[in-house]
C-alpha cells in the first residue's frame, strides 16, 4: 500500500487515522451506553408514575375491586312491620320462605349455561329472564341475587338433589310477606313485590336494590318507609373458586315498624259478607273523627299470592277478571239520589227557600224541550223538604236546582268534599270524582252550562261521579252536626277538631236534614232499616241510570239517631233493583253486626 506523505515534513498520516478511528468508536459506545440509560429512566419513569397513579390516585379503587373479588356480601332483609287492626289483631305480618340465591360472578364460569338450562327447569323459569336478572345486577356483583323466592318443597330437594352441578346457587330461608285473613281487606292492606326498575331508579337514594320487596298498593305502599326497616347481613371472604373462608361482619338487620289501622276486623268481615258476590263497595266510618271502620271492595284477591314469584301469564289473567285490583271504595260513580242531601243543604242555605217551603211535585217537567221524570212517573203531590227527601221526589228537586241556579249548587258539591280527594293515606289509588261546571264543559265538550244539566245533579246524575268513601263524608255531615270530616285508616292520637271542618251551616238546615233522612227510614224509600234489630237511624236510598248497563244501587244510613257514632254506604254496581232493595238491606247487615258487638247482651 503506497503511504501518503505531508508535503512539509514527509510524516506518514496512519497513526492520525488510526487515533481518530479509535476516538469515534469510543463516541459511539457512550452515545448507545446514553441512549440505553435514557431508555431505562423513562420505563422506570413510566413504571414509577403508574404506580403513583395507582397507589396515589386510584388505590382506593383498585382496593375495592380486589375487594369485591375475595368479599361476598350475603344480605339478611328485614322483617317488614305488622299491620293490625284497631285492637291489635294481626292483619299482615311475615313468614319463612325458600328463595334461590345466585352469585353473579358464577355467570361467568364457563358451566354457566348448563346452570342456566338446571335452574330453568326446576324453577320453571325462562333462561332469558334468569340471565336479564343478571345482567342488572351486573355480572362482577359481589351481592348474591335472588332469582326466585316461595320455593316448593319439591324445588327445594331437587335443587339439593343437583347441588353439585350448581355450584355457586344458594337455597336459603327468609322472611316474606304474609296476610293470615287471605282476601280480607285486601284493597286496604295492599300487597308488597319485587321492585322493578322504574322504583329502583328512584329508591336508590334511600338505600333500595336489586331483589328488595316494596309496598305496591293500599297501606303496604302508603307507608312503606314505616314499614320496610333496615337490611342487615353477613359480609364473608371467600376464596378464589368462590368457597366461604371466614366471616368477616355481620350486621343485624332493624325490623320496620309496625302500623295500627282504624279497621275494626270484625266489621270488616261482616261489610265482605252482606257485600258477598255483588260488585261494589261497602265504607262503614265513624261520622266524628273520619275512622274507616271498615272497606270492602269485591271483585277481590288474595295478596298471599305475591309474596311468591308471580308469573306474567298469571297476572294477565289475574287483570281480566274483572278489575279485582281496583278498590271501588275510592272510586267515582253517580250518586242518585244521596246527593238529595247537598241540594237540600244549597236550597236553605242560598235564602231562596225556606225549610218549610212546600212545593208542588209532577210526573214530569220540561226543560229545554226536554221531559224529566219523577221515577214514579206521577208525582207525589204538595211535598215539603222532609217529605220530598222521604219519598225521593225527583221534580221536586229539580224546581229548587233550577230556582238557585247551577253555581250554587256546584259550590255546596265542593263544599261537601266532592271533586276533590278525600285525605285518607290511599291518595295514589284515590279518585277526585268529578264535578263538572261550565268551564269544564267548554274544555271537555266544548257546550255551555244548560238548565238541563243543573236539573240532573240535582239528583245526583248527569257529569257527577262520586265515590262510596265521599257519599260517607257527606253522610257524616248531617249526623255529626255539620262537620266535613277527614277520613283516616291510620290509629293515632290526632284531636278531633283536626279531622274536620264545619261548613256552617243553620241550624234549620241541619234540622230538615236530619228529619227528611229520619222519615226516609220511618215512611219512605228506606223502611227495611226500620227495623227491632236496631237502634232508631236515619238514611237514604240512590240508584243511579247507567244506559246501556243495568243501574246502580246506593244506600247510606247513620245510627244512633241522636247521637250517632258510625255511617255505612253500600254501593251495588251496574246491579238494577233500586237502593232500597239492594243496598239498604246490605248497610243493616253491618250496622246489626256493629251494635252486637258493641252490647252482646242485647
Amino acid at each position: 500500500m503506497t503511504l501518503l506523505k505531508s508535503s512539509s515534513t514527509g510524516d506518514t498520516v496512519a497513526p492520525r487515522y488510526r487515533e481518530s478511528l479509535k476516538s469515534r468508536t469510543v463516541g459511539r459506545h457512550y452515545q448507545s451506553l446514553a441512549i440505553l440509560v435514557a431508555i431505562a429512566a423513562i420505563m422506570i419513569g413510566g413504571i414509577g408514575s403508574r404506580l403513583v397513579k395507582l397507589q396515589l390516585f386510584e388505590g382506593k379503587y383498585n382496593l375495592q375491586q380486589a375487594d369485591r373479588n375475595r368479599i361476598r356480601i350475603i344480605p339478611k332483609p328485614p322483617e317488614r312491620g305488622k299491620i293490625l287492626d284497631r285492637q291489635g289483631r294481626l292483619l299482615a305480618g311475615s313468614s319463612l320462605f325458600h328463595s334461590v340465591y345466585v352469585w353473579p360472578l358464577a355467570s361467568r364460569q364457563a358451566d354457566w349455561p348448563h346452570k342456566l338450562k338446571l335452574l330453568s327447569q326446576i324453577l320453571d323459569i325462562p333462561e332469558s329472564e334468569i340471565q336479564q336478572r343478571i345482567e342488572r345486577a351486573g355480572d362482577t356483583s359481589p351481592y348474591l341475587l335472588r332469582i326466585a323466592r316461595g320455593l316448593s318443597d319439591r324445588q327445594v330437594t331437587v335443587l339439593n338433589e343437583y347441588s353439585s352441578e350448581l355450584e355457586g346457587i344458594e337455597v336459603d330461608v327468609e322472611l316474606g310477606r304474609q296476610y293470615p285473613h287471605a282476601h280480607r281487606a285486601a284493597h286496604v292492606l295492599g300487597y308488597t313485590g319485587e321492585i322493578d326498575r322504574e322504583e329502583l331508579e328512584r329508591g336508590k337514594s334511600l338505600g333500595y336494590r336489586l331483589g328488595d320487596t316494596i309496598g305496591q298498593m293500599g297501606i303496604e305502599a302508603a307507608f312503606e318507609r314505616d314499614l320496610r326497616g333496615e337490611w342487615g347481613g353477613r359480609k364473608i371472604q371467600v376464596d378464589s373458586l368462590g368457597n366461604a373462608q371466614n366471616v368477616l361482619e355481620i350486621i343485624a338487620p332493624k325490623a320496620g315498624k309496625d302500623v295500627y289501622l282504624t279497621l275494626d276486623l270484625d266489621l270488616q268481615k261482616a261489610a265482605e259478607a252482606a257485600l258477598g258476590k255483588t260488585k261494589g263497595a261497602i265504607v262503614a266510618m265513624n261520622p266524628n273523627n273520619g275512622e274507616v271502620l271498615a272497606m270492602a271492595s269485591y271483585p277481590s284477591f288474595d295478596p298471599n299470592i305475591f309474596s311468591t314469584q308471580i308469573s306474567e301469564k298469571t297476572w294477565k289473567e289475574l287483570q281480566g277478571q274483572d278489575h279485582p285490583f281496583v278498590n271501588r271504595t275510592i272510586q267515582g260513580f253517580p250518586p242518585a239520589s244521596t246527593f238529595k242531601i247537598v241540594t237540600t243543604t244549597a236550597a236553605i242555605e242560598s235564602g231562596k227557600f225556606s225549610p218549610y217551603a212546600v212545593l208542588p211535585t209532577y210526573p214530569y217537567i220540561t226543560v229545554g224541550g226536554i221531559q224529566f221524570w219523577d221515577w214514579n212517573r206521577a208525582g207525589f203531590g204538595w211535598l215539603g223538604f222532609p217529605g220530598a227527601m222521604a219519598l225521593s221526589s225527583d221534580t221536586f228537586f229539580y224546581q229548587v236546582a233550577l230556582e238557585i241556579g247551577g253555581p250554587t249548587l256546584i259550590e255546596w258539591t265542593r263544599q261537601y268534599g266532592f271533586g276533590q280527594k278525600t285525605g285518607i293515606e290511599l291518595a295514589a289509588e284515590e279518585a277526585s270524582g268529578l264535578v263538572a261546571d261550565e268551564r269544564w264543559k267548554q274544555l271537555e265538550l266544548a257546550e255551555d252550562w244548560y238548565r238541563g244539566d243543573t236539573v240532573n245533579m240535582s239528583i245526583g246524575q248527569g257529569f257527577l261521579q262520586a265515590s262510596p268513601l265521599q257519599v260517607a263524608v257527606m253522610f257524616a255531615v248531617p249526623a255529626n252536626g255539620g262537620y266535613r270530616v277527614t277520613p283516616h285508616l291510620r290509629k293515632d292520637n290526632r284531636e278531633i277538631k283536626n279531622r274536620r271542618v264545619s261548613l256552617g251551616m243553620s241550624p234549620q238546615t241541619l234540622q230538615s236534614l236530619q228529619k227528611g233522612l229520619r222519615w226516609v227510614v220511618t215512611q219512605g224509600t228506606g223502611t227495611v232499616m226500620n227495623a227491632e234489630t236496631l237502634p232508631p237511624n236515619a238514611g237514604k236510598s240512590g240508584t243511579a241510570e247507567d244506559p246501556p248497563r243495568l243501574s246502580h244501587a246506593w244506600f247510606g244510613a247513620y245510627a244512633p239517631l241522636e247521637r250517632p257514632e258510625i255511617v255505612v254506604v253500600a254501593f251495588a254496581e251496574n246491579s238494577g233493583g233500586g237502593g232500597s232493595k239492594v243496598a239498604a238491606p246490605k248497610v243493616r247487615q253491618v250496622l246489626e253486626v256493629y251494635f252486637k258487638l258493641k252490647s252482646p247482651q242485647k
